[in-house]
This record gives C-alpha cells, structure tokens and sequence, in this order.
C-alpha cells in the first residue's frame, strides 16, 4: 500500500521536470513504477505515430527472452482497457485475458496490473507492472498507477512536442539551405523527393509540374517507385483537380479511398496509405508531390504544414532555377547574334 499518495505523486511530477531526453523520461516512469508501487517489474508500449501500432519500448526487471516472446499482444489489451479502465489478474500464468502463460511462469511472474497511458482521451501507450508472488492491488494503488499514466502522459506528449519541433525545424533548415545553395533543377527535385522520404521514412516520392503550353500535369522526378507502377496510367482527375485548387489530399488506406485509380497498383507496389500537397509560388500551384508509405499510418498536422512549407519553399526554387535557364538561353541567342552581326563587317 502507498502510504502517502500526494507525497509520491509530487516526487514522481518533480522528477518529470529534470529529464532531458525522452530515453531517461520513459526510464524514470518505469523506475517510479517499480520503486514505489514494491513490484517485481514494470514495462511501457508507446503508440508509434508513424506506424499507427503500439510497441514494447522500455522494460524494467523483465529478462530479454520475456520481451521478445512473452507479452500480451497490445491490441488484445487495449480492447480490455478500453472496456474496464484497467486490467488486474491477480494469477497471469492462468488467465485467458494474457498471452504466453508457460513464458510468464519462467519468468517467475504471478500478478499484473495494467492501465492505459492517455492523452485527450486518445490512447498513447500502455504501462504494466509485474509481482513476482500473487497479490491484491487495494484501490490507492490503482488509483496511483493510473495517476501515474497521468503524468507520464503529459511528460511524454511534452517531450514528443519538444523533439517534434526540434526535428522539424532541423529538417526544413537542412532542405531549405540545400536548396538554396543550388539553381540546379535535377538537385531541388532530388531533394523534395529522395531526401524527404529518407526524413519521413516514406516508401517513395513523385512530383509532377504544370506544363502551361499542353496544360497538363507532367512526371518530372520521382523516388522509390518503380517503372511499372510510374507507368500505371492517367492521373485521376478528380485528384488533380483539388490540388491545383491548392489542397492536401490524404489518403489513409488506399484499396478503401475511391479517389484512388489504381487500388491494384498500389498494393502490388506495396503502397498502403498517401498523401498528396500541391506545390505553390506566389499564388500559383506549379504542380503536386505525391509521398507514398508502405504502411497505414496517420500523417500528424505537424508533418502536413512541414511538407506545405517544403513544397512551397521548392517551388519558388524551381521557378528561379527556370528563370536563370532563360536568362542563359537568352543570353546566349544575344551573344550568337552579336556575333553574327560582327561576320557582316
């Protein structure tokens, strides 16, 4: 039993304050869980944002072979935790709510108590706690451990703004210099495509440009993808027709979406979920980037304004670029002509 609840909350909200990395924040939830709850282990699944799936990130007094092979699938947990609040088996080697009983019998686990980790009511991870001989958890310590996912809750979603912004803002740094430093147009489109994906660990990338004199949107560079699938076929006009309006198309699940032509294509390519954002300068959509994932996964507000802001920053630079090419050939019909007029005389 807690004896002083306030004074543990208190200790475990001083301490979220003097972490600095999110490795030593999801360590020091685990720590508090164990020291102050008198367990044998504890364990944390986080949501993965990009791949939409809860995963196993920190563990505590719970040996490797465990880790990999004995935990309970997060989906099944999830459905319980949804429904009760939390999930207590006072005999885990035995319940028909747990996964690999013979694994957790080695490992010498007898009781678990598990409660969600929320944020805006919308599930963000899974914390657990292990005994190592079977025990009742009276209700101040449930109500502590949820308190505690309370906490960890807001530390995290803290830390990910933190490390999200940071991560953003180094990228667009990085991108936006290379682009600047270079008038090349292969570079710019190298970059919006190939080194995008690298950052956002998307499958592949195409961008296609407005030619103004056949009025179609035409294929100018692409990552990732192959031939047969570039090759697919015309563009849905019904997409193309909301980005030149300047929107961002996003496309959860492509055999489900039907703005989607090829469905088929898309799956034999191994593309599970897209999204498109058009690419403007001065008011004028020059064209579109299309990134594909291989995976469902949902695209946070963050990474959608950070893409906007790419593209456009990419097509004021693909426009300058264009404009330099006429300089050139400009320059070098004058310099032609001088020279032809200088052979009269």
């Amino acid at each position: 039993m807690i004896k002083n609840f306030f004074h543990a909350i208190c200790k475990v909200s001083r301490a979220f304050g003097t972490v600095s990395t999110h490795d030593e924040l999801l360590n020091l939830i685990l720590d508090h869980a164990v020291e102050l709850m008198s367990v044998k282990a504890a364990s944390l699944y986080l949501q993965d944002e990009d791949q939409d799936q809860m995963i196993p990130v920190v563990a505590k007094g719970l040996s490797d072979t465990y880790q990999k092979h004995g935990r309970t699938r997060p989906d099944k947990l999830i459905r319980v935790l949804e429904n009760d609040g939390y999930l207590f088996s006072e005999d885990a080697v035995n319940d028909p709510r747990l996964d690999n009983h013979d694994i957790k019998k080695k490992e010498g686990i007898a009781s678990e108590l598990i409660v969600p980790i929320t944020f805006k009511d919308e599930f963000i991870g899974i914390l657990a706690v292990f005994t190592e001989k079977k025990r009742l958890f009276d209700e101040s310590e449930v109500v502590f451990i949820r308190a505690l996912a309370d906490e960890a809750a807001m530390a995290i979603n803290d830390m990910r703004l933190h490390e999200r912004i940071e991560t953003n803002t180094r990228l667009f740094l990085d991108l936006t210099t290379s682009m600047n430093s270079t008038l090349d147009i292969n570079s710019i489109l190298h970059i919006l495509t190939a080194e995008v994906c690298e950052a956002y660990l998307f499958k592949g990338a195409l961008i296609r440009l407005h030619n103004k004199e056949k009025d179609i949107l035409e294929r100018v560079a692409s990552y990732g993808l192959s031939e047969q699938f570039l090759n697919k076929g015309p563009v849905s006009a019904k997409i193309l027709e909301q980005c030149i309006k300047g929107e961002t198309i996003i496309i959860g699940d492509v055999t489900k979406d039907d703005r989607v032509q090829y469905p088929d294509c898309m799956v034999q390519e191994g593309i599970s979920s897209m999204l498109t954002v058009p690419i403007q300068s001065k008011n004028e959509i020059m064209g579109i980037m299309n990134f594909y994932s291989g995976i469902q996964r949902k695209f946070p507000e963050q990474m959608i304004l950070m893409l906007r802001a790419l593209a456009n920053q990419g097509g004021l630079a693909i426009q300058n670029a264009t404009m330099l090419l006429m300089l050139q050939e400009e320059n070098k019909c004058l310099e032609e002509d001088s020279y032809s007029c200088r052979l009269w005389f």
